[in-house]
């Protein structure tokens, strides 16, 4: 009974994991081409006055919320890419190491506590 639950634990906690690194990586890739589509509209106007920020500002406590739950789940995977400088390579590997890790991982042995208790 106490095993099942524990199985059933970490395998609802890989499921969560793995939708707050997709939300996390979705969100940086919309806010990412959001700042790119605005940085060409800035290049093609040149001699306009209008001024286009230049990246999406994140907005909502939600938004906030799943940003510091997946840099903390990331944390322990800063060393990975502490020598890159392309954000996009840094966002990549950090989501596929915590998806792996805490996505794979745990519901693997959410599985193996299954079958072997």
């Amino acid at each position: 009974m106490i095993v099942a639950t524990l199985a059933r634990l970490l395998r609802l906690a890989s499921i969560v994991i793995c939708l707050i690194a997709a939300a996390y990586f979705l969100s940086f890739a919309f806010n990412q081409t959001g700042s790119a589509s605005n940085h060409q509209r800035a290049e093609i106007n040149t001699s306009s006055e209008v001024s286009i920020p230049s990246t999406v500002a994140k907005e909502g406590s939600l938004h906030k919320a799943i940003d510091e739950v997946f840099l903390k789940l990331a944390s322990p995977f800063s060393g990975v890419t502490s020598g890159s400088s392309n954000e996009w390579v840094i966002h990549i590997v950090n989501a596929v190491l915590v998806l792996l890790v805490y996505g794979f991982g745990l519901a693997f042995l959410a599985r193996l506590i299954r079958l072997r208790l």
